[in-house]
C-alpha cells in the first residue's frame, strides 16, 4: 500500500521532529536502565515496536465498542497481554537478554509513550494509520536506545554485542575503558548530547519550546 504525505508524516515524524524522547522527553527511565550494552538495547527497542504497533491496531479496531469510562482499563489489558507474550518469547529464546532487561520488559505496560499513543491516536484513527503510528513511535524510541547502548558499551568495555572492537594495540598503548559509561548517569549525558545535536539541527523546535 502506497503511503501518502499524511501517512508518511505519521510513520516518519516520530523518528525526528516528533520523537518521543528527543522532543517530548518521554520514556527516559528505560533509556537509563537497559542501555549499558547494545544487545539489550536492541531487544528492548524491538519489543516496544511490536507492543506499540499491535496494541495501536487492537485498540483502533475496538475503539467504537469501548465504553469511555473503562477505556484505560481496556488499554492496559491489551498492552499487558502483548507484553506477557513478548516476555515469554524472550524467556524461551533469549533468556540471558531477558535477565539483563529484568523488570523493564514488564514495565512497557506503563510506558508513557505507548499509553499516550493509544489515548491520543489509536482511539481516533483507523487500524492502518494506528499501525504506522505505533511503528513510527516505537522506532523513534528505539533508535535512541540503540545509539545510547552503542556508545556506552563501546566506550565502557571496548566491545559491541560481546565482540572486541577496540584493538588490543590501543590498550597496549595505554588506553583504558571508561567504567563510568556503565553507570546510569552516563546514559543521561549521552541522551542529552543527542537532544542537543537534534535541537541544533531543528531550529523550529527551539522556537516552539521557547
Amino acid at each position: 500500500m502506497a503511503l501518502n504525505s499524511k501517512t508518511k508524516a505519521v510513520l516518519l515524524g516520530p523518528l525526528s521532529k516528533n520523537n518521543p524522547i528527543l522532543v517530548q522527553v518521554l520514556g527516559i527511565c528505560s533509556a537509563l536502565a537497559v542501555t549499558s550494552k547494545l544487545e539489550p538495547s536492541l531487544v528492548m527497542a524491538i519489543a516496544v515496536v511490536i507492543v506499540t504497533s499491535f496494541s495501536n491496531v487492537i485498540i483502533s479496531l475496538l475503539r467504537k465498542t469501548i465504553p469511555n469510562r473503562i477505556r484505560i482499563i481496556v488499554q492496559l489489558v491489551v498492552v499487558a497481554s502483548l507484553v506477557t507474550i513478548v516476555s515469554e518469547v524472550l524467556k524461551a529464546y533469549s533468556y540471558d537478554v531477558n535477565k539483563q532487561l529484568s523488570v523493564f520488559v514488564g514495565l512497557i505496560v506503563t510506558n508513557c509513550i505507548l499509553m499516550g499513543r493509544l489515548e491520543a491516536f489509536a482511539l481516533g484513527n483507523g487500524p492502518w494509520p494506528s499501525f504506522l503510528d505505533g511503528i513510527g513511535n516505537g522506532l523513534g524510541y528505539g533508535w535512541i536506545l540503540v545509539v545510547t547502548g552503542f556508545f556506552r558499551e563501546l566506550l565502557g568495555s571496548g566491545e559491541l554485542m560481546g565482540h572486541q572492537v577496540i584493538p588490543q594495540a590501543f590498550y597496549d598503548a595505554g588506553y583504558e575503558n571508561n567504567g563510568l559509561m556503565m553507570l546510569a548517569p552516563m546514559a543521561v549525558l549521552i541522551v542529552a548530547c543527542i537532544i542537543w545535536v537534534h535541537r541544533s539541527k531543528n531550529k523550529d523546535l527551539q522556537e516552539e519550546t521557547n
